[in-house]
């Protein structure tokens, strides 16, 4: 994504996995009454246009890094870590396995309708989460103290936890 501009120095806010999403939230509303075309309408139509593609800038920005989930695929896009069929991007068997497992399950869920499997299911998928966010935790936690040298090894990490 080397030509997309990066949302976290348009919000002048270091890259990190956890974000004070204060400071986030902050920049964003702060951005967005600067950017609103009611203070832009006496200006030049270049320089309306400009804002309004700011203003689109700041959305975007915010929707992306304001969601865990969609912040985390940001940084690892980033950086490169997001392509198909990358070797670094590999998920363990067992997981894989796993996963199918309570796809399978889902599937014969939407047949055969069952509150206790579907109860059993959901447990399941909850004590997966709670796994694979505690492991992902420490990493996401670490990752704004480490010198540019380290930085990348925290992105390999989670992108195979992701």
């Amino acid at each position: 994504m080397p030509d997309s501009p990066n949302y976290f120095a348009f919000y002048g806010l270091p890259e990190a996995f956890l974000l004070d999403e204060a400071a986030l939230k902050g920049k964003y509303y702060q951005l967005s009454r600067e950017l609103h075309p009611d203070f832009h309408a006496q200006d030049t139509p270049a320089a309306q246009a400009e804002a309004l593609r700011l203003s689109t800038l700041n959305t975007d920005a915010y929707r992306t890094l304001a969601d865990p989930d969609c912040r985390m695929a940001y940084v690892l896009a980033q950086h490169g870590l997001l392509e198909e069929g990358s070797a670094q991007n590999q998920l363990p068997a067992d997981f894989l396995m796993e996963v199918m497992d309570l796809n399978e399950q889902l599937m014969e869920l939407e047949f055969e309708p069952d509150p206790t499997a579907s109860a059993r299911l959901e447990a399941e998928v909850a004590t997966l989460a709670t796994t694979l966010d505690a492991g992902i935790e420490p990493v996401l936690a670490g990752y704004s103290g480490l010198p540019p040298t380290t930085a990348p090894l925290p992105w390999r990490k989670c992108a195979r936890i992701t």
